[in-house]
């Protein structure tokens, strides 16, 4: 799980929201127990933000450059599920900071040299 270590590089931050007692936010709370110190030590300057708030529907947002955001409900979602969701966000931020784009531009030939049927 190579990408963890990449929340610093291709996000701005990262916000998970849920309820503290409701049943519909159990598996973000359980998400959050079991990954965050994990996250927090691979990336230890990049703010992971947690807001609990009574009667809220679950959710993980992620922040990019020049404000883009990105955000998944987590309701009804399991804890590998949720962290699915996370990795998808996180490799999104290729895309959103324009890393892909100078991918391609470094690797020009390569590009030019593929075959579609």
């Amino acid at each position: 799980m190579a990408w963890r270590s990449q929340l610093s590089r291709n996000l701005k931050e990262l916000r998970i929201l849920f309820c503290q007692t409701s049943p519909s936010s159990a598996s973000a709370r359980s998400f959050v127990e079991q990954n965050y110190k994990d996250l927090k030590t691979l990336n230890p300057k990049f703010p992971i933000l947690i807001r609990e708030c009574r009667g809220i529907e679950p959710q993980i947002w992620a922040r990019y450059d020049m404000g883009v955001e990105r955000g998944i409900r987590l309701e009804g979602l399991t804890e590998p599920q949720i962290l699915k969701a996370l990795e998808d966000l996180v490799k999104a931020g290729w895309f959103f900071n324009g890393r892909l784009s100078i991918w391609f531009q470094a690797n020009i030939e390569d590009v030019r040299q593929l075959q579609y049927d």
